[in-house]
């Protein structure tokens, strides 16, 4: 690690356990700091807490009780979900408390060089692509972020020879204030998390903090068939490459006659990648810009693009039953992710959707709901999406309790050569603690067929 000593004898209040501020507390804890860890889950049911509390971290956990703040602190420590209206953040910001996510602390400790992927959709893939294409370079790839292991765990033993590819939210960016990837890729941007962020351009401008330190050092991956991507990364200080799907670009990945190119290298046949779907080519483009920019050799990438088949919960293949395909994509939590995965299939589609109703209204995803031969919808949003589902004009709809029983009903419903896909548009809060959860049932329920 490097500045090591920039927290030594520092007071630090960390808001909101889960890996992420477990993770923090215990690093900073042993470079010196003094830790009050506060969350709102109350101690007897919170392990993690008491893990803290036998290393001698004062923990105070049911509640955010603002008296917390009558003591002086040098920074806050804030889990990524918790929101900026919080009480306890707003008087943290009113006492000039700069509050950060573990994500600020890992940037400011890696010895090793950050490639920082965000979008609102694909990061995962993305970050893994770049990940498998960086194996056989000079730097050895390590991979963090909301894909796996925290960001300033790995940090922790991160060394100069390493490489840190990083899958960011616009959470943890927003709560970010020196932090600096060598190379930021931002993939995309749609409507997501307006219950955390208020408007799509807060959403945004919280997505491009990605790219608030780049120097002219640095590179900056963007997508130039998205608009407002391309607005967002103007005044970048970053060498700017470029990604597209639809049109030749100068300085960067793009596909002309059926090949894939980064700048004027020919790097494969489309027809040879195995990963599926349109939207998967946006990734894969991206993927090859900074894997490329690092150091990554093209027999590797070409390697990964005609073996890697997708990530778990992401339009995963599970099983075929009686000639019925069942694939998990509970990765899902927004139209857009939904829209994708239904356009990657030429076979009929019995899509599961529902979950956590974020305020939004289905109208969006109609055109894709006339594509699919039938839903089955569960969750809190299940009555939305059943109003959406009929003025599409869809004759087979059913709605039931969850993920489970949407798995029974689909296949009782399906025909050979249907494919039944759970890709839900909604974050998974409402019955999951996580959509990697809601993507096990899934699989369970296949299983059990």
């Amino acid at each position: 690690m490097k500045n090591t000593e920039i927290f030594n004898g520092k007071h630090i209040l960390i808001i909101g356990l889960a890996k992420s501020g477990l993770a923090a507390a215990k690093l900073l804890h042993k470079l010196g700091a003094t830790i009050v860890v506060n969350d709102q889950k109350p101690l007897d049911e919170n392990a993690q807490a008491l893990e803290l509390q036998q290393v001698g971290i004062e923990v105070i956990c049911g509640g955010h009780p603002l008296e917390i703040l009558d003591h002086q602190y040098d920074l806050v420590v804030k889990n990524p979900g918790i929101p900026y209206s919080n009480p306890l953040i707003q008087k943290a910001l009113e006492k000039g408390i700069s509050v950060v996510t573990e994500l600020e602390i890992a940037s400011l400790l890696s010895e090793a060089e950050i490639i920082a992927i965000t979008g609102s959709n694909g990061k995962t893939t993305t970050t893994t692509l770049i990940y498998e294409m960086l194996k056989d370079s000079k730097r050895i790839p390590l991979v963090a972020g909301n894909i796996g292991t925290v960001a300033c765990e790995v940090a922790e033993n991160a060394k100069e020879t390493n490489v840190l590819v990083t899958e960011v939210s616009s959470f943890q960016l927003m709560g970010t204030e020196l932090f600096h990837p060598k190379i930021a890729v931002f993939l995309n941007l749609f409507d997501a998390h307006l219950d955390y962020h208020g408007t799509r351009h807060e959403y945004g401008l919280a997505k491009a903090k990605i790219f608030a330190n780049l120097t002219e050092e640095d590179f900056c991956v963007v997508n130039e068939d998205d608009a407002e991507v391309m607005k967002l990364s103007e005044n970048v200080k970053g060498k700017k490459v470029t990604f597209s799907v639809q049109k030749k670009v100068e300085n960067g990945a793009f596909i002309e006659d059926n090949q894939v190119y980064f700048q004027n290298e020919q790097i494969i046949s489309v027809d040879k990648i195995v990963l599926p779907g349109k939207h998967n080519l946006e990734n894969i483009l991206a993927a090859i810009c900074a894997a490329k920019l690092a150091g990554a050799k093209t027999k590797q990438i070409v390697s990964v693009l005609t073996t890697f088949a997708g990530v778990k919960h992401r339009t995963q293949y599970v099983t075929t039953i009686m000639d019925r395909k069942f694939y998990n994509d509970s990765k899902a939590t927004n139209m857009l992710a939904t829209k994708v995965a239904v356009s990657a299939f030429h076979q009929p589609v019995i899509l599961l959707a529902g979950g956590l109703d974020r305020g939004n209204e289905f109208d969006e995803l109609i055109p894709t709901l006339k594509k699919v031969k039938g839903v089955v919808l569960f969750g809190e949003t299940a009555s939305k999406l059943q109003h959406a589902a009929q003025k599409a004009g869809l004759g087979l709809i059913k709605v039931v309790n969850n993920v489970t029983e949407a798995v029974k009903v689909a296949y009782e419903l399906s025909d050979t050569g249907d494919v039944i896909l759970l890709s839900p548009a909604c974050a998974s809060w409402d019955q999951f603690k996580t959509f990697e959860d809601r993507g096990e049932a899934f699989i369970e329920a296949v299983n059990n067929l």
